[in-house]
């Protein structure tokens, strides 16, 4: 008999709407334990609603919600926040807090979900913090305060303040935003290693490059409406990017990644 699979996410029949528009509609989603999840699609497809849905900052118009059992209408949302970990481009706009704490005090305080420290820190909470210090190769930065890295160290940072709580899920959304390529590599080369664990992974991206070979499925978004969800390599096809990114294109895998080029149109005789 098979063993029945954890499941991590469910929506069933979501819809958001946001001023009388249709923002996520007829959402049906499942994600099970194990599995790592892309999510693709242009602005203004729906990412972002999709994930503060997720993290219940935004509650749906319809349907029915899931996440790490929790059934929202029936659950402490601020609780749940508290298993997930979340790093975004767009936490930028808290530099101005981060920007003269050293990179310990940072990574300690999202044991709190805090941007700087308010409460007591143990001597145990530093010690995490300097085992993911070492894990993300950021040691040599010790005691340097948040406005004298790069953007690629500071990226670093955030994720491992994302992992200081040992979430069951960390959300990424576009976390190699802005990078250069050598940062981005390296920043999805520590993607790949902190995969596992039973812990979920939620990728967003403009870029299909980055979804690495610790990627297992895809959920495409185009409008407000899924184009497709399933296995990594069902879903990246020509035609359900064309159709994802409203433009013709062709896909190509090398070392277990997609790349993605535009094919080139006929245009019509005068």
């Amino acid at each position: 008999m098979m063993k029945k699979m954890k499941t991590m996410i469910t929506f069933q029949d979501v819809e958001w709407k946001r001023s009388g528009k249709d923002i996520l509609t007829g959402i049906n989603w499942t994600v099970h334990a194990g599995e790592h999840w892309g999510i693709l699609g242009l602005n203004g497809s729906g990412k972002t609603s999709l994930l503060n849905i997720i993290t219940g900052y935004q509650y749906p118009s319809s349907g029915k919600v899931t996440v790490l059992g929790n059934r929202f209408g029936e659950t402490s949302l601020p609780e749940l926040r508290k298993e997930i970990g979340f790093v975004s481009s767009s936490l930028g706009r808290f530099s101005h807090i981060l920007e003269h704490e050293t990179i310990e005090e940072i990574i300690v305080s999202g044991k709190f979900a805090s941007f700087g420290l308010y409460e007591e820190v143990l001597p145990d909470d530093w010690d995490k913090a300097d085992k993911l210090m070492e894990q993300f190769r950021l040691q040599y930065l010790k005691g340097k305060p948040y406005n004298l890295l790069s953007e690629g160290e500071r990226r670093r940072v955030l994720i491992a303040r994302a992992l200081m709580n040992d979430p069951k899920m960390l959300i990424l959304d576009e976390p190699c935003s802005g990078l250069d390529i050598q940062s981005r590599e390296g920043l999805l080369s520590l993607t790949q290693e902190i995969m596992g664990n039973e812990r979920l992974v939620i990728y967003v991206t403009h870029h299909i490059e980055e979804l690495v070979e610790g990627i297992t499925h895809v959920l495409l978004l185009n409008s407000g409406k899924i184009v497709a969800a399933g296995p990594k390599k069902e879903v990246i096809s020509d035609s359900l990017l064309s159709q994802t990114f409203e433009i013709p294109v062709h896909v190509r895998w090398e070392d277990e990644r997609p790349w993605l080029s535009v094919k080139k149109t006929v245009k019509n005789p005068m």
